[in-house]
This record gives structure tokens, sequence and C-alpha cells, in this order.
């Protein structure tokens, strides 16, 4: 990590769109109708960018993979007690601990829950990817809905597959068994007991009261870029969120607005085919409105709010980090005291002091010990991951934010393409026409009726 400043601003830095090194530009045929070819403008361009490197990165990862995890086929599951879901999840590896090439299990998302809490109790400082939200109540009518499941499950998978690309956490004993044990509600039961869960959230609580002595400048930049970070994604997330619904208004208008034309033409002999064409063009507008809207659904949206999750995952990470820093310093000062104040341990251990003094000063420094070494082993890890998940978030928002701008350019010249000279503008040529007729001829009328 360099010690280097993180701007405030760093979306120049988070994002390098460097066309030249990372985009190949082709051309292609943009004849969107027949009769009619569209030229190619400089900013349709963006629809012919392929991520040549990326691609190339992508497939010998996939060459270097010796396990596969895929999750699908999801199923309702309803009795008098519970209603929930479960989905497939498929194991392919050539992993010498695993006793089969291929597992094929069932499991909910408290089975996925249970995976992470164990990850992140064992590697506290390793960046597990998050899960989707559990649904909250106001929700509960489209808990079940297929779009609600897809998503989710679609997640899940994503959740699964960011562990067996990493390195530590894909030989992971809690990993092995969420992929191959049938059932994982008695091991469920045997996590951390409610008393020893408040005791390390009273311990974290406690650390993060008494706070640092000092903190690395690698980290506090680490933490400074984490914090923007978040508030950009959030921003960009909540006006994504904004657009698709503006988007999905103005789809629901176009399909009330086109109708009309059709009823005006029944009335309207000579202007039924003007109003047909017409209406014609607000239903293609409306179709291509309709696909933008699912694109931006399934592909922008999930990926900006994936990484809002992630922002709070970093944040955690962090705290963790901390806590066990804050540890270790307070460890080390209690080390320090009883070392130099004889008096009060002799008094407090009256019966042997120094025998018990030198048991306690004993104890107290393999804690000690036992502590450095686990904020360097937690400082390493960090280290690690914080390279790896920048890389990853980089070519995930790389990829997602240049799919999306072709999608957009593409929807805005079909959409042009509707509106185009060859059928509104003829159209509307027809209609004025027509009317300029009935003007010329109401203008005869009304001179002859003058006197």
């Amino acid at each position: 990590m360099s010690g280097a400043k993180v701007p405030a601003d760093i979306s120049g830095h988070m994002l390098d769109l460097d066309e030249e090194e990372d985009l190949e530009v082709f051309s292609k045929n943009t004849s969107l109708a027949e009769g009619n070819p569209m030229p190619n403008s400089p900013d349709s361009m963006v629809n012919q960018f392929r991520l040549d490197e990326e691609n190339e990165e992508e497939q010998q990862g996939a060459i270097n993979k010796d396990i596969f995890v895929t999750v699908d086929n999801p199923e309702s599951h309803i009795s008098a007690i519970e209603t929930f879901i479960t989905y497939r999840v498929v194991t392919r590896t050539t992993r010498s601990e695993f006793d089969s090439s291929k597992y094929e299990v069932r499991r909910r998302y408290q089975d996925f829950l249970w995976l992470k809490s164990r990850l992140e109790e064992n590697y506290p400082t390793l960046i597990v990817h998050p899960l989707p939200e559990k649904f909250v109540m106001k929700s509960m009518v489209e808990r079940f809905n297929d779009d609600f499941i897809e998503t989710r499950r679609k997640a899940l998978h994503r959740f699964l597959n960011r562990i067996t690309e990493h390195p530590i956490l894909s030989c992971s004993h809690h990993f092995k068994v969420f992929l191959t044990e049938e059932e994982l509600a008695p091991l469920r039961k045997l996590g951390p007991g409610f008393l020893s869960r408040m005791s390390e959230t009273m311990r974290a609580m406690a650390n993060s009261v008494r706070g640092l002595r000092s903190k690395l400048e690698e980290f506090a930049i680490m933490q400074e870029y984490v914090d923007d970070f978040s508030n950009n994604m959030c921003s960009v997330d909540k006006v994504t969120h904004r657009i698709t619904k503006e988007h999905r208004e103005y789809m629901d208008e176009l399909k009330q607005y086109g109708p009309t034309y059709f009823h005006w033409a029944e009335s309207e002999e000579l202007l039924a085919e003007p109003l047909k064409g017409v209406g014609s063009c607000v239903e293609k507008c409306s179709k291509e409105t309709e696909e933008q809207i699912q694109y931006l659904s399934e592909v922008l949206v999930p990926t900006l709010h994936e990484y809002v999750l992630c922002a709070d995952t970093l944040k955690a990470v962090m705290r963790r980090r901390d806590n066990i820093q804050a540890e270790f310093e307070a460890k080390n000062e209690a080390l320090a005291s009883k070392t130099t104040d004889k008096e009060m341990v002799s008094i407090s251990l009256s019966d042997s002091p120094l025998l018990m003094r030198f048991f306690y000063v004993w104890q107290l420094q393999e804690e000690v010990d036992d502590l450095a070494d686990r904020v360097e082993q937690a400082n390493n890890a960090l280290r690690g991951d914080w390279s790896r998940w920048r890389t990853s978030m980089r070519a995930d928002l790389k990829s997602a934010f240049i799919s999306t701008a072709a999608k957009n350019v593409d929807y805005y010249e079909k959409v042009s393409l509707t509106y185009c000279p060859s059928s509104l503008y003829d159209v509307c040529l027809q209609t004025s026409t027509t009317l300029a007729s009935w003007f010329r001829s109401g203008s005869l009328i009304a001179t002859r009726l003058l006197p």
C-alpha cells in the first residue's frame, strides 16, 4: 500500500478508463431498419468496446481454477411452522481433499449466512463478499416473487464464486462443509452461544471506546478511501434507482399515450394513417424503454448495490482490525503497569507475592506476544485482500458502466430511428398537408360566404 493520500474525490482514481489501453474499437453494421441504415456516430462507438485484456484474465483464471460452484433450481418449501426457499448448490472440483469430484446439496439463506459468519469469525481481516440483504417485513408479500427469487439466486451464486476465487477462503474447512454436507442445521446449532457472542460484542465495544493510540498511516489512508467509496457508491446507487423509477413512469405514460392515437384514428378517416403511424412510433418507443429498464434492473442496479454492501463489509473489516490492535495496546499497557508497579502487585497478591507476581506477568506477556502476532497477521491479511478487492471492484464497475453506456447509446439510437424522417417525419408531413388542405378549403368557403 502506498503512502500517498487518497483524494476526497476518488472518481478519477477509482476507475481508470483508459480507452487506448483497455478497449478495442471495431466496426459494425448498425442498420436497424430495413432500407434505413444508420451511420456510425462517434457516440455510438461505445457500443463497440471490447475488454480484451479482462477477457484474457478471466479465461486464464478459469484455466487455473480447480473448483466450480453453481447456484440454481430454487424451490419453495411451505409448512405450518415456516416458509422458505432452498437453492441447489452444485460443486465440481479436482481438489484432493474432496472425496468426490461432484457434490449436489440444497441450501437455504440461513445456510449461506452461517457460512459467511464462520468465515468472518475465522478470518476477521479478510474481505468476505457480502450476501444479499434479508427481506424486510414490508416486502413479505413479495418474498416469493419470481424476480426476487432470481435476483437472490444470482447474488448467492456470485457470493460462492467469490469465495472459490479466493486463495484462502476457498480452502476453509467451513466452506468444504457447506459444499458437501447434506444437512447443515445441526452444524448451525453448534455455533457460538449467546453468552459467547455477547462477550465478543462487549469486548469489541470496549476496544472501540478505548480507541487506538496510534494507527499505521496506510490503514488510515485505507479508512479514508473506504469512507469516500461508500459515500460515492451510495450516491450513484440512489441516483440510479431514481433514474430507473423515472424510466418506469415514462414507460407507463407511453403505454397509455400510444393507444390514444389508434382510438383517435377510428374517428378521423382522413387522419387515420398519420395517427396510426404516430401510435406505432409511441408503441415502439415504449417497448425499447421497457427493455432499457429491464437491463438497468438486471445489470447496473445489482452491481451498484452489491458494492454499497461491499463498502459496509470493508468498514466492518477495518473495525475488526482496529479492535485487534486496540486489544493489543491495552494488554501491552497493562503489562508495562504490572511490571513497574511492584508495590501494587505485592499487596493484591499478599499470600505469595513474588511467585504469583511472576506467574501473572508471565501470563500477561504470553497474551501480549499472541496479540502482537495477531496484529501482524491481521495487517498482512488485509493488505493482500485489499489489493485483490480493488482489482476486482474496478473490473466489475468498469464492465458495468461501459456495458450500460453501450446499452444507453443503443437505446437512444433505436428511439431516434423510431422517429426518423422515414417514419414520423413523413407522418407529420402528411398530417400537416391534410390540415393545410382543410384550412385552404375552409378559407375558400368562408370567402364565398362572406359578402
